[in-house]
């Protein structure tokens, strides 16, 4: 009995520590900054979650945050397109095949999430996630690896 007891205890917590590892939360301010410049996907992961929280206290339409993940080589211009979308789309093109992931726009105190398909990201290609507000990729980006 005791061994059936530590193995359930042990599947238990294995599973719970591998959904832990599949998903993370990045803050955003009022500063036009994120609180992390890396992330890091385990392969192992089927999908991965990211919660974007705004601790700021401005609105979206004064400074919105969003998370957007894309080929680095495609960022500047998924941002630049986004412009054009405006805040009723989050500045993000509607339909941009370029998007891996976004969330919407949130202000100051709110919080979103979005969860995206690990197995359609490649190990070894180069991923950015930034905020796609006009004006913010230039300082709000990080780089997302899949190990």
């Amino acid at each position: 009995m005791m061994k059936k007891t530590i193995v359930a205890i042990s599947v238990l917590f294995s599973g719970f520590a591998f959904g832990e590892e599949c998903a993370t939360t990045i803050d955003s301010t009022d500063m036009m900054q994120f609180n992390k410049s890396e992330m890091t996907v385990p392969a192992s992961c089927d999908s991965y979650t990211v919660t974007l929280k705004h601790t700021g206290t401005l609105p979206k339409e004064v400074m919105g945050h969003n998370w957007v993940l894309s080929k680095t080589a495609d960022a500047q211009a998924i941002a630049g397109d986004g412009v054009g979308a405006g805040l009723a789309n989050n500045y993000v093109k509607a339909g941009d095949e370029r998007v891996i992931a976004m969330t919407d726009v949130i202000g100051g105190g709110e919080e979103t999430a979005v969860t995206f398909d690990v197995k359609a990201l490649a190990a070894g290609e180069d991923y950015t996630f930034f905020c796609s507000f006009p004006g913010h990729i230039g300082v709000m980006k990080g780089t997302l690896t899949v190990k």
